[in-house]
């Protein structure tokens, strides 16, 4: 079983993704489980303080590094080999590779949420991993944790229906490719017709028009490759 942890301020943001669809498909069938810490708990002083104005002056707060290096001390007792991983513009790019990566480790993972405008740099010393899932801002690291989540767990042995399901897919080798476009029932639809060859059986036709067709979605996506990704502003 891969276990989950989630060290954030707002532990009821994941409660709808990961109780849905595929997510909770995994929990329920004992092949992944989810855990939440509120870096609230760990907060200093009668009002559970855990930001601060950062040093040299500047807008906003930063979350102050006690309570987060406690949270990550904490959760780190309860899977002392689990990744630790921090959503942040200052890591690398977050690639289907990592994804895979993760998914295939028999380690588990703490996933760290900043909010604010940011945290104390001392706290990445007790960070494993640090990912940059895109080139826009976001208000915290829950949605960036959530992509993080999804991407790993519908990787798992057991999630998706189909052996291929996770194989015949966009990115798989950290390229451009976008997958092939695909069409279902009704065979018009519009004065649109799905494309010939998919309605002959010929698997090997079929096969050789995917392979042709498999990069013409990489038009939709910006020169930088960033469409569709997220960044926190952590």
């Amino acid at each position: 079983m891969k276990k989950i942890q989630v060290i954030t301020l707002f532990p009821e943001m994941f409660t709808g993704v990961l109780g849905s669809s595929m997510l909770w498909k995994a929990s329920d069938r004992g092949i992944v489980e989810y855990s939440y810490t509120n870096l609230r708990d760990f907060g200093l002083g009668p009002r559970k303080q855990v930001d601060d104005t950062p040093y040299g002056g500047g807008d906003g707060m930063l979350l102050k590094p006690e309570p987060l290096v406690s949270a990550i001390e904490h959760a780190r007792r309860v899977d002392p080999e689990a990744l630790v991983i921090l959503p942040t513009p200052r890591g690398s790019a977050y690639r289907q590779s990592d994804a895979k990566e993760l998914a295939a480790s028999d380690r588990g993972l703490i996933l760290v949420c900043p909010r604010y405008e940011g945290y104390d740099e001392r706290v990445t010393a007790h960070v494993d991993r640090q990912y940059c899932i895109g080139n826009y801002i976001l208000t915290g690291g829950e949605l960036p944790a959530m992509i993080i989540i999804d991407s790993v767990v519908r990787l798992l042995p057991g999630v998706l229906g189909g052996e291929m399901s996770a194989e015949i897919e966009s990115f798989q080798q950290d390229d451009e490719n976008i997958e092939f476009p695909q069409y279902t029932r009704p065979e018009v639809f519009r004065g649109q017709r799905v494309p010939d060859v998919l309605l002959t059986g010929h698997h090997a036709e079929i096969d050789k028009w995917r392979a042709a067709n498999a990069h013409k979605g990489t038009s939709l996506r910006s020169a930088d490759g960033a469409a569709g990704d997220a960044l926190n502003n952590s």
